[in-house]
């Protein structure tokens, strides 16, 4: 997997932002970008009709699609799901929507986003 150096950070937000691009493109509104909480990031948050949806972003230029799932295993979802709780308690107005958890893979400007990537498992 790759490193966080500077380049590859560069790159990273270089991919939010096409990401961020694709997913108003297709209709959604961006509410957040890079939201913290002590659990982790969630890349981008945003409202597609009446659901909201937490994305991760993976923009990698030297590893390919089918890499996705060694990147986003069970602790970075459980960790993104945590944050994502954790933004629905303090973002009230959005906690009786449907949630979805989506990600967006950028790789040489091309985007491919998959929308019900993961799901919490109870």
């Amino acid at each position: 997997m790759p490193s966080r150096n500077k380049t590859t950070h560069s790159a990273g937000k270089i991919g939010e932002e096409q990401a961020a691009c694709a997913l108003v493109n297709a209709g959604m509104e961006i509410i957040a970008k890079n939201f913290r909480s002590k659990n982790g990031e969630i890349d981008i948050i945003a409202v597609d009709g009446e659901t909201i949806v937490f994305v991760e972003v993976k923009a990698w230029a030297s590893y390919e699609f089918e890499n996705l799932r060694y990147s986003i295993d069970i602790k970075k979802q459980n960790k993104i799901i945590k944050t994502a709780k954790y933004f629905l308690l303090e973002n009230r107005k959005y906690s009786n929507m449907s949630i979805r958890f989506d990600v967006v893979f950028v790789q040489n400007n091309q985007v491919t986003h998959l929308a019900s990537a993961f799901t919490e498992s109870v």
